[in-house]
Parts: structure tokens; sequence; C-alpha cells
């Protein structure tokens, strides 16, 4: 943020010695001008004057001579007085008090020239004493002291004037060379500010870099122990519940024997039931029963013999699902522990020999299992028929019965990854079980299909180990997108180490 406003401040102290610059040197260059426009105007006051001197000096010498070329040099000064009249007063029109100078100018130069004419005509006329007499007039009367009064007068002003702008221009070059001098040494000064800045950043950053290069090998040796921990308990968890499991299953099939026994003995119980009841029945003769039929029993009796159909088989079914469980979870156990070898892998091949595996069950459900082009990547091929089984498996599971079914399997490829779809139209998820579903032996909706909910956490489990991620997009009766994004080449360094 520092170097940030240093760095507009320099900006700005730049942009304001440029302004001022340039509007000194035009000042400058104004001034300058007005000094050169004084010294036209002073000169051409005295050009002026040189040519009626000259002119009076041509009239005296032809007077006193009577040679042509004293009345040549005469004529040429005579001629040469107007114009230069002419380009004072425009040289001096910006001034009023020159302006009141150039008109009495007029009038006296006017005189004089009429002086000079009668002077000339008399000497032509060879009158040498009119001539002469009109000279001495001349020399006595007031328009040559006005001519002279007034020339001082307007040379005075043009002083004055050139006085005023030669120190303006002054001003204004010293004004110019301040700015330029107290820039410069800003510019100069933000520049050393912004070194000390920079240098300060710099060891700053060489500091947090060197900090952060100590952070990081603390955090990958932290990492290296909580991995090293991670991965004894994780294969702590998996012995365990290998062990449990393994356990569990003992004492369940000697359940499921004494269950099977029971269910055996229960028919030679019942019918000896029924034989006391009938013999305590006063007159009741004893029936006759083949060795696997039911036993003739009162209501009572009866009502118990069903109870007790009823308990066996609950027990016989809960004795399956437990054992359907522990398989599932000795499969889980025996998938964590397997390592995962990258092989290349056609998915479109792969996905056309599941779907033809699952052939007979999309007929049933009158299915349509329809894939696209898919991308090919490096992964774990069996844990690739894991996932897309399933997936496909319970697209078709969980169709609507009411609707042919539409399955797609589609896939496309974005910045290294590949991302596969399989969407259908069945009865779809509510929002609110999405998480639900990917938990271990959690189920959501109606429980009308066979399973043990552990099939969505066993994929969601494969594709995490496969360095990829999974998610789910569905409505109720809208249908099911599962998204699978997966590594185009999965490095089996990054994951076996973690599994």
């Amino acid at each position: 943020m520092g170097q940030f406003l240093l760095l507009t401040a320099g900006f700005l102290v730049l942009v304001a010695i440029s302004v001022s610059s340039v509007l000194l040197v035009n000042k400058a260059r104004s001034d300058s001008a007005l000094v050169v426009h004084t010294v036209e105007v002073e000169n051409q006051i005295n050009a002026l004057l040189l040519e009626i001197r000259r002119a009076e000096s041509a009239a005296r010498g032809y007077l006193l001579t009577d040679r042509q070329e004293f009345l040549a040099d005469h004529n040429e000064a005579v001629a040469a007085i107007m114009p230069d009249l002419e380009t004072l007063g425009r040289l001096t029109a910006d001034n009023p008090r020159q302006v009141n100078n150039i008109a009495s100018l007029r009038s006296a130069i006017a005189a004089r020239l009429d002086q000079f004419a009668n002077e000339i005509r008399l000497v032509k006329l060879g009158d040498q004493a009119s001539a002469t007499n009109l000279v001495l007039d001349v020399a006595v009367a007031d328009a040559t002291t006005t001519i002279r009064a007034v020339a001082e007068a307007m040379r005075v002003e043009e002083g004055h004037l050139l006085t005023q702008r030669t120190a303006s221009a002054d001003h204004s070059q010293h004004l110019a060379s301040l700015v330029t001098i107290a820039g410069s040494a800003l510019v100069i000064l933000l520049a050393a500010i912004s070194i000390l800045l920079v240098r300060r950043s710099a060891l700053a950053r060489d500091e947090a870099e060197a900090r952060l290069r100590e952070n990081n090998l603390n955090l990958e040796a932290t990492v290296d122990v909580r991995t090293a921990d991670l991965r004894e308990a994780n294969d702590e968890i998996q012995r365990f519940a290998y062990i449990v499991s393994h356990d569990l299953r003992s004492p369940l099939v000697n359940i499921m024997g004494f269950t099977c026994e029971l269910e055996e003995l229960r028919t030679d119980i019942f019918r000896r039931i029924a034989t006391l009841a009938h013999a305590g029945a006063a007159g009741s003769p004893l029936p006759v029963m083949v060795d696997d039929a039911e036993p003739m029993l009162v209501d009572t009796d009866r009502q118990l013999s069903q109870d007790f159909s009823e308990a066996l088989s609950f027990i016989k079914s809960s004795i399956g699902k437990m054992d359907r469980l522990i398989s599932a979870i000795l499969n889980l156990t025996r998938e964590g522990r397997r390592k995962f070898e990258p092989v290349p892998i056609d998915t479109n091949e792969l996905i056309e020999g599941i779907v033809r595996t699952l052939a007979h069950q999309a007929a049933e459900a009158q299915a349509q299992i329809h894939t696209e082009e898919l991308p090919h990547i490096v992964s774990d091929r069996l844990a690739l028929e894991q996932i897309f089984s399933n997936l496909i498996d319970n697209a078709i599971k969980y169709l609507k019965p009411d609707m042919p079914g539409a399955i797609t399997v589609r896939g496309r490829k974005k910045l290294g990854f590949a991302i596969f779809e399989i969407a259908d139209n069945g009865r779809g998820i509510d929002p609110k079980d999405h998480q639900r579903i990917f938990d271990l032996f959690r189920r959501a909706g109606p429980q009308d299909r066979p399973g043990q909910g552990i099939g969505l956490a066993h994929v969601r489990a494969l594709v995490r180990r496969l360095g990829g991620t999974m998610s789910v997009a569905s409505k109720l009766n809208d249908g099911s997108t599962f998204t699978i994004t997966l590594p185009i080449a999965w490095n089996i360094r990054n994951r076996n180490a973690e599994s």
C-alpha cells in the first residue's frame, strides 16, 4: 500500500512539474517576445529619426551645392519616412500612450515634410535667399522640436516597458529553474524512498520466505508423522474390523445352527403338546398324524405354534441380514488393504463389459442403457469396475416401475480430469438425503429394494482413493445424475501411500 501511494505521489509530482514547466516556459517565451518587441519599437523610432535627419542633411547639401546627388538622397529619405512611421504605428498599436504619441508625431512629420517640399521648390526656382531663410526659420520652428520631443517620449516609454518586461522574463526563467530543480530534487527524494521501501520489502520477503521454508519443513515433518499415525490407525481399524467381523461370524453360525435344530424340534414339540391336549380331553380319540404333518392343535396351542414359527423366521432373517453385513464389512476391509495398480483403461470397453453383465437386470426393468464416447484414463481397473457397476446397478434397481428406464453414461475432459456422469430417469433422491446416501449402512427413500447401505459409501471411498470426487444431483421423481471426477493420469504414489 505504501509503495502504491509513493508511486502515485511520484506520478502527481511529475505531472505538476511538467505542467508548471510548460506554463513557466510559455510565460518566459511571451515575456521574451515582449522584450524583443520593445527593442524593435526602439529601433524603429531610431530608424525614423535617422531618415528625418538624412532628409534634412540632404536638403541642406542640395541648397548649398545644387548638386543632384543630394536631391536624390533627400528624395530617398523622404520616401522612407512615412513607411517607417506606419511601421512604428503598427508596432505600438497595443499601447494607448504610444498611439497618442504616434498621432502627435504624424502631424509634426507631415508639417516637416511640407517644409522640405517648399525648400526644394525654392532651390529649383533659383531663389537661394528665400530657401536659406526658410531653412533658418525651420531650425527654430516647432515641427522639428515636436518630432524630437515626441520621439524622446516614445523612447522613454519603451525604456520603461523594456525594464518591466526584462524583469518579468528574468522572473519567469528563474521560477522555471526553481521548479525544475525542486521537482528534480523531489523526484530524487521519492526515488530514494522507493529504493528504501523496495529494500525493506525485499528484506521482509526474504525473512517471510525463510520462515515459510522453515514452516514447510516443520509442516512436512508433522504431516509425515501424522500420516504415519493415520496409516497405523487405519491399519489397526481394518485389522479390528476384520477380527470383529470374523469373531462375530462364529457365534452367528452357532445361533443359526441351533435355530435350525430348534425349527426341526418344533414339529415334535407341538405334536406332543397336541397329544397331551387330546389325552386330557375325556373320551377324545387321539388324532392320527403323518410324521411331517402339522399336529392338530387347539386354538391356544395353534396360536402359540404360529408365534413360535414367526419368531424362528425373524431370528433366521436377522441372522441372514447380520451375515450379509459382516460379509460386507469383510469385503470393505479387504478392499481397503488392496494396493491399487494404475493401468491405461479404455473406459468405453470397460462400460460396455459392465452393461453386458447387467443386461439381464436391465431387460427385466425394461431399461435402455446408452453410452456416449468416454475419455480414456490411467487408473485402477478393478476399482473402476466396482464404481461403475455399483452406480449402473443402482440406476437399474431404482427406476420407476410404471415407465421405461433410460440410463445414460457420458464423459468429458477438463483441466487434466475426466468427468463421468451416470444419469437416469428413476424415482430420484430427496435433496435432504444427498449426503445421507454416502454414509455407511444408511439408505434413503422407501426400503423396498435389497441392500445393506454399503454400496455408495464404498464407491465414494474408492473414488477418493483414486484422487477424485463424487457428487449427486437429484430430485424426487425427477431422476438422478451421479458425477465422478477422476484424474486422467492417476499417480499411484499420491494415493497408495495414504491408503
